[in-house]
């Protein structure tokens, strides 16, 4: 399980999740976690190069794929494809072009359980940051916002589930607004939900 970790913050890049419940989440799961260390604000071109090295000292462990949950994205997953053909691995993509709504169900369905930790917001209100995603958060996403959140609407952290040896424990902290510097068509302000990690007899 590779994912990219703010060297600053020492947090998920995007998700904002302490890199103590990306652990936690890993050793439940039980598969070994590689983490990709990246500055706070990297450029694309210093991200790549970062993403380049890591991916070929996994080439030389004969890890030759890469597997990722995109959707529909057409652009994302080119350049998914393009950099992996740059170090001679291919890209996997099971859930492409499955409709999102029925992705969002059957993960509901099978027992996974994912709460919210960053939301978009022009798109949404601070109540969706924290909250679990269950039928009832779908009911209330506003028109146009995808039920995966596909386009970055949302972000979220899976913490229990059939494939899980336990749920990582966490309790909901601090909600707050963080606004970044970008150019472009890029969305620039989210709502973060600090997820604080927890001893299980503690956990709720």
């Amino acid at each position: 399980m590779l994912t990219a970790v703010n060297k600053k913050y020492d947090r998920i890049s995007m998700h904002g999740v302490r890199s103590q419940l990306l652990r936690q989440q890993a050793a439940s799961l039980g598969l070994p976690l590689e983490i990709l260390s990246i500055p706070e604000q990297p450029t694309m071109e210093a991200y790549d190069k970062l993403m380049a090295d890591k991916l070929q000292s996994l080439k030389q462990r004969n890890i030759r794929f890469s597997v990722f949950g995109d959707i529909f994205l057409e652009d994302l997953k080119q350049y998914r494809e393009q950099r992996l053909k740059e170090v001679g691995m291919k890209a996997v993509f099971p859930v492409w072009k499955m409709p999102t709504p029925e992705v969002v169900s059957q993960f509901i369905e099978n027992g996974f359980k994912a709460v919210v930790v960053s939301a978009n917001a022009r798109l949404l209100d601070k109540s969706f940051a924290g909250r679990l995603i269950d039928r009832s958060f779908l009911n209330d996403l506003p028109k146009g916002v995808d039920p995966c959140g596909e386009n970055g609407e949302f972000h979220s952290f899976v913490f229990d589930g059939p494939i899980f040896k336990n749920p990582v424990p966490f309790k909901t902290g601090e909600t707050v607004l963080k606004e970044y510097k970008t150019a472009g068509k890029w969305d620039s302000a989210f709502w973060y939900c600090d997820l604080i990690p927890v001893e299980k007899q503690d956990y709720k």
